[in-house]
């Protein structure tokens, strides 16, 4: 697909497996999940679920910006919790880094996260 562009930063981890940090086609991007990750040591940030919310909304923004957007343009996130008592918190992370109209969104419980992580979030834009 011609039209497709690869989004790639350094400040935003690095894929841990076959896949791209984002995609963009026309005026959308695909964000690929993220995990709370450190891009600098890619070791996982520890402590409390705002402190790993947190880097996963920075890592969020780094892609974001890396293709020429920001954040606020997000229009759908997902959210995946090892644990939905975790929503209150991931809501306050997220209410801080984006404004409203906030986007669509999802989130739901699941089994497992790579790198045994609690939260995983995915974003797409519309530069």
């Amino acid at each position: 697909m011609s039209n497709r562009a690869v989004i790639a930063t350094q400040s935003a981890p690095q894929a841990i497996g076959p896949y791209s940090q984002g995609i963009k086609v026309g005026n959308t991007v695909w964000i690929s999940g993220q995990i709370p990750l450190i891009p600098e040591t890619m070791e996982m940030v520890t402590g409390d679920i705002t402190a790993e919310a947190t880097q996963v909304f920075e890592n969020l923004r780094a892609v974001a910006e890396a293709a020429g957007g920001e954040l606020n343009d997000a229009v759908k996130i997902n959210i995946s919790l090892t644990d939905l008592g975790d929503f209150d918190a991931v809501n306050a992370v997220m209410a801080a880094h984006l404004s409203e109209p906030f986007p669509a969104r999802a989130c739901v419980q699941v089994a497992a996260l790579p790198k045994c992580a609690r939260i995983e979030v995915e974003a797409i834009l519309a530069l």
